[in-house]
């Protein structure tokens, strides 16, 4: 299991590190965890995240 950072999972998203943040406080990201004082998240929780954006998508 791999553990990522706010600014590795922004990075992972191509989002700003302030727009992963929003995501978590509106409720819509990805799972998180606070681990020895840092918020963290398992890197397959947000590959979850985007498939379950993409299963969304209505086709074309």
């Amino acid at each position: 299991m791999k553990l990522l950072t706010v600014d590795e999972v922004a990075e992972m998203l191509r989002k700003t590190p302030d727009q992963v943040r929003w995501l978590r406080y509106s409720g819509k990201g990805p799972r998180h965890a606070k681990l020895g004082g840092r918020l963290m998240y398992r890197e397959q929780d947000v590959i979850d995240w985007v498939n379950a954006a993409f299963d969304e998508q209505v086709p074309a």
